[in-house]
């Protein structure tokens, strides 16, 4: 399942709580036939049949294809050198074996 790091959870707060977003918003993170990436919007509530993952009263919705893409990742936020705050997806570290 996604993780998200606490920098991506403070900026989901920051966006799904700017003036103009819908109380209880969250960020919805899905995939659109005409791009090849991801894409991300502020939602009032998650569409059908989307995964609902809340961290620290944030809440992220994932499509089907998004859910199984970022499964084994971390959302992660960083400022670039020009001081601009972007999502990252990172791998989650390797569990080691259970004996």
């Amino acid at each position: 399942m996604l993780m998200l790091s606490p920098t991506a959870v403070a900026a989901v707060r920051l966006i799904t709580s700017s003036e103009g977003s819908p109380q209880g918003a969250g960020l919805r993170i899905f995939t659109a036939p005409e791009a090849q990436t991801l894409q991300l919007e502020v939602a009032e509530e998650p569409a059908d049949q989307d995964q609902v993952l809340t961290a620290e009263g944030t809440r992220v919705f994932l499509d089907h294809d998004a859910a199984t893409l970022l499964d084994d990742k971390i959302l992660d936020a960083q400022t670039d050198p020009n001081g601009n705050e972007a999502f990252v997806v990172l791998p989650q570290p390797k569990q080691p074996p259970a004996e």
